[in-house]
Formats: structure tokens, C-alpha cells, sequence
């Protein structure tokens, strides 16, 4: 058993474990709970759901990386979306050209790194606490949305946009394939480039990170524009899937991006964890968000069953814990 436990690690991460686990268990519940589940139209709704919520998971990974959080993602989501959506209006509306489109993406994109800089700067130069900084922040891009919109929203974009919420590339949906690159972006720049190796480091610990030479507060910052430029992406793509943009598209979504966060394994205090087993974890809420709606389950009900489920993996991980403690 000891072998076989050692090559899986080998091969996969000991922090891959726990999201197949409940991949297994939830293919296997909701298989058998519903004829209509292993389908390929439950893995192909899965597959154009997953990609906005998967972008905006990866938004928020790299600050809990550092021991921190950005609760401002959906509403910088939304604030990108909205700048391109009135670049759009401005430049014709509907009659829209792809030069106004890639204006306003680049303008979207612009407003997602200046909600991270401001974030990163007061957080790295003030030693404010992410969490009151990132829901000042969040609460700053709600009002002053709902104060331009007039709570309002605002519809009417070029056909050719369409395909980035709904088209598909030799049957690969268009906006899963933007995730698959994003998490592969993502992989890449924390496994192999010197910012994510600060970025375990600051997380592990800042004073020994800063002792060791590392711009602490430097890192800090880029951390959080990359943050807000990946919540920016999903803002596009959210534009796209709706065909209309509002302050309040996804308030929903910032639960879950925690949950799948922690349900991949990453520690909440920083410093450890892994692309893939949060892709993966995404993967496993987004089959349980659907078999529940198979079984005729109320979208609350799926809500609360993401809270519970929040508690039982902090409960587990903790009995995790003591139980290696105990074996050593």
C-alpha cells in the first residue's frame, strides 16, 4: 500500500489525491442517482459553465498563495466587462468593428491590473490586511458601477463575439479552451519562473522572503495586477456568454473560487499548493452544481451544499493533519 501511495505521488502530487477522490465519489453518486448524468450533454454544459468561474479560481490563487485574498475579483470581472462593453457602445454598438472590440479588451484588461495595483501597493507598502483591502476595493467597484449603470444593464454587442462565450474549435467550446491556457499560463509562471518562486516564498513566510532578498513588496504587487488582469479575462468572457453586463453578474462565483481553492489543496495561510489539483477540484463542483440540477435540486440548495461542503474539507484536512502527525 506504501508502494502504491509513493508512485501515485510520484507521478500525480500527494495534493492530487483528495480532487480525484471526489471526482470518483461524485461520478459515482450522481451515475447512479440519475440515468442522465454521464451523458455528453451534462459533460458538454460543464464544459461552457466551468471556464468563467475556472479564470476567476486562478484570480483568486496567486494571492492565497501569498497568504492573502482578493475578494474584489467578480466586481473587477464585471468593471473590465463594463469598459469593454461601453468601448463597444461608443464605437457602434451592435455595428461594433474587431478594432473597437480589441480596444475595449485592451482597455478591460488595463482596468483589471490598476484594481490589482492599487490593491498590491496599499497591501505591500501599508501591511494592511488583504482581506480589508480587497473588500474596500470590492466595495469601491460595486458602487461606483451601480452609480454609472444606474443598477442597469447594458446589452447589445457585435455577433462576432459570440463564439468566445459559446463557439466551439473542432468541438473544443471556445471558452474552455481560454481556461486550458490560462491554467497552463498559470502552471508555468508558478512552477518555473522566479515570481512563482517568490510567491511560495512570501507565503511560506514574508520576513525570511524579504531576509532572503526577495522584493517582497514588488512581488506583492505584481501578484495582485496579475490577479485583477485573470478576473478582467473572465469579465470578457462573461460578456460574451451573456450578451449583457451588469455590476452583479457572478456575485455567486466568489465562494466557490475559495472553495475550489481549498478543495485543490492550496493552504489557506499560504505558501503551498498547486494549479492542477484546483483545476481538477473546479472540475468536481462544477459536476456537483450539475447533478444536483438533475436531481431538481433548488440553486440554493446547491449554494448552501458548496458552504457545507467548504466546512467538511477544512474539517478533513485538519483530521489530515493530525492524523500524519499521529503516524510519524
Amino acid at each position: 500500500m506504501n508502494t502504491l501511495a509513493a508512485r501515485f505521488n510520484a507521478i500525480f502530487g500527494a495534493d492530487m489525491a483528495g480532487p480525484l477522490a471526489a471526482l470518483a465519489a461524485v461520478l459515482i453518486v450522481f451515475g447512479v442517482a440519475s440515468p442522465h448524468f454521464l451523458t455528453g450533454a451534462t459533460f458538454g454544459s460543464v464544459a461552457f459553465q466551468l471556464p468563467e468561474l475556472g479564470i476567476l479560481t486562478l484570480a483568486m490563487l496567486m494571492p492565497i498563495l501569498t497568504g492573502g485574498l482578493n475578494l474584489a475579483i467578480t466586481f473587477t470581472a464585471n468593471t473590465a466587462g463594463l469598459t469593454l462593453a461601453w468601448t463597444l457602445q461608443a464605437n457602434g454598438g451592435i455595428d461594433a468593428g474587431p478594432s473597437a472590440f480589441l480596444l475595449g479588451s485592451a482597455l478591460a484588461l488595463a482596468v483589471g491590473a490598476a484594481s490589482g495595483l492599487v490593491m498590491g501597493l496599499v497591501i505591500a507598502f501599508t501591511r494592511a490586511h488583504p482581506i480589508l483591502v480587497s473588500l474596500s476595493m470590492m466595495i469601491f467597484l460595486r458602487g461606483l458601477g451601480e452609480f454609472l449603470t444606474r443598477g442597469g444593464d447594458i446589452s447589445g454587442f457585435p455577433t462576432f463575439i459570440a463564439p468566445i462565450g459559446h463557439g466551439s474549435i473542432l468541438g473544443m467550446p471556445v471558452p474552455l479552451l481560454i481556461l486550458i491556457a490560462c491554467v497552463i499560463a498559470s502552471h508555468i509562471l508558478l512552477s518555473r519562473s522566479k515570481l512563482g518562486f517568490s510567491t511560495y516564498m512570501i507565503g511560506s513566510n514574508i520576513e525570511s522572503a524579504r531576509y532572503s532578498g526577495i522584493n517582497t513588496r514588488k512581488v506583492l504587487v505584481l501578484v495582485y495586477m496579475l490577479s485583477g488582469v485573470m478576473a478582467a479575462v473572465a469579465g470578457i468572457i462573461m460578456l460574451a456568454r451573456f450578451n449583457s453586463v451588469r455590476v452583479g453578474h457572478g456575485e455567486s462565483y466568489l465562494l466557490i473560487t475559495v472553495l475550489a481553492c481549498f478543495l485543490g489543496g492550496i493552504n489557506p495561510f499560504g505558501g503551498f499548493g498547486r494549479v492542477l489539483p484546483v483545476f481538477v477540484a473546479l472540475v468536481v463542483l462544477q459536476l456537483l452544481s450539475s447533478g444536483l440540477n438533475l436531481l431538481g435540486a433548488n440553486q440554493h440548495l446547491t449554494t448552501a451544499v458548496w458552504g457545507i461542503l467548504l466546512i467538511v474539507v477544512m474539517v478533513l484536512r485538519w483530521f489530515s493533519a493530525k492524523f500524519i502527525r499521529i503516524v510519524k
